[in-house]
């Protein structure tokens, strides 16, 4: 898919700018088991793109247990403040990360994630991209994350482009699913980039 025949570009951050699934796995799998939850890898991985507090959620009932929705955003927080600290480790997924650097101030460029903002201002920056985006939107500015439209259509509105003039770069399957109910057409990450997995 050729990049020039778009007017904007919006990217997902983690697992698409950015290598940090196999951590974030880490991270996920260390605080459920304070929980007595499992979340298997595949699990994991087929619901990348979902707000945090979901994930507790939908894992909390697949292990036969009920959480509030109090309960999973205490959760989730424990999980990203455990993911903080394994953010020097991350890496960038160099055929992305080199589209943003050669488009920026060219195209229109967004990020739209499933994730916070204190936590994907912190990637980016950490990958030195930060500067290079300046439309963020996150499950924090939406009120539906992926695979619902809203984080992709809420970064075309910001962008001030029409959702069908933009490409969007995603590596998961909800991700995908969002972008696409945009309107948007889709670069699948999985194609040119493959995470290390735990098992």
């Amino acid at each position: 898919m050729n990049c020039d025949d778009f007017t904007g570009l919006i990217f997902d951050c983690d697992g698409t700018l950015a290598d940090t699934m196999p951590l974030h796995y880490v991270a996920w799998r260390e605080t459920l088991a304070r929980y007595h939850m499992d979340f298997p890898e595949d699990l994991f991985y087929s619901m990348g793109g979902f707000p945090s507090w979901i994930v507790v959620e939908d894992v909390a009932k697949l292990n036969g247990k009920r959480v509030t929705d109090t309960e999973a955003r205490r959760i989730s927080d424990e999980k990203e403040e455990l993911f903080w600290h394994s953010i020097s480790e991350v890496q960038p997924i160099h055929q992305m990360s080199d589209l943003v650097h050669k488009y920026a101030g060219i195209k229109p460029i967004a990020v739209a994630t499933g994730g916070i903002h204190t936590i994907c201002r912190a990637i980016l920056k950490h990958i030195n991209l930060l500067d290079k985006i300046p439309v963020i939107v996150t499950s924090e500015d939406v009120p539906r994350g992926k695979p619902y439209p809203d984080i992709y259509l809420e970064a075309a509105r910001q962008l001030n482009l029409a959702p069908t003039t933009c490409l969007a770069f995603e590596d998961a399957d909800p991700g995908i699913q969002s972008a696409s109910a945009a309107g948007m057409q889709v670069f699948d990450v999985r194609t040119v980039h493959t995470p290390k997995r735990h098992t």
